[in-house]
């Protein structure tokens, strides 16, 4: 069954792209949770409107996306991690760990899927990562990562 999807869906597809997904995925979840509509002729020319519509409300946010590179300039962000005598941590720090104590110490509130990680993060130190929240404000995100007692 081909559908296009309103939302990026790990393993499946990005936002906008028609894809297609066995009939039992799309009528029992992912339509549901409006994640996608059916690819038929009229959704796929009511496509074009919808991509113009998110364009627009992306536009509009961008000052809202400077605003929060600003905030970042210049800022440290310190996340716990209980780590071994060799500076490992046990497990790794998650892009929702990331998102947590960006709320928490600067109050500055980012979904988790706009944070990137490039790889898994083990060691303590310090680390800097692109924020993918608008495609013409690049805003990068420095924080380290130490021992919590």
């Amino acid at each position: 069954m081909d559908i296009i999807l309103l939302d990026d869906i790990e393993k499946v597809g990005d936002k906008h792209e028609i894809v297609s997904v066995k009939p039992g995925y799309a009528r029992n979840y992912l339509i549901p949770q409006g994640l996608a509509l059916v690819a038929n002729a009229t959704n796929r020319g009511k496509l074009d409107d919808i991509k113009r519509k998110e364009a627009e409300e992306l536009a509009a946010r961008k000052a809202e996306f400077e605003e929060i590179a600003q905030k970042l300039e210049g800022k440290v962000l310190k996340i716990g991690a209980k780590a071994g005598t060799s500076g490992k941590i046990f497990g790794s720090v998650t892009n929702v760990q990331i998102s947590a104590a960006l709320k928490e110490q600067l109050d500055i509130e980012v979904d988790r899927r706009k944070i990137k990680l490039p790889e898994e993060i083990k060691v303590l130190g310090e680390y800097n990562i692109p924020l993918e929240l608008h495609p013409e404000v690049p805003i990068t995100l420095h924080f380290e990562v130490v021992e919590d007692k």
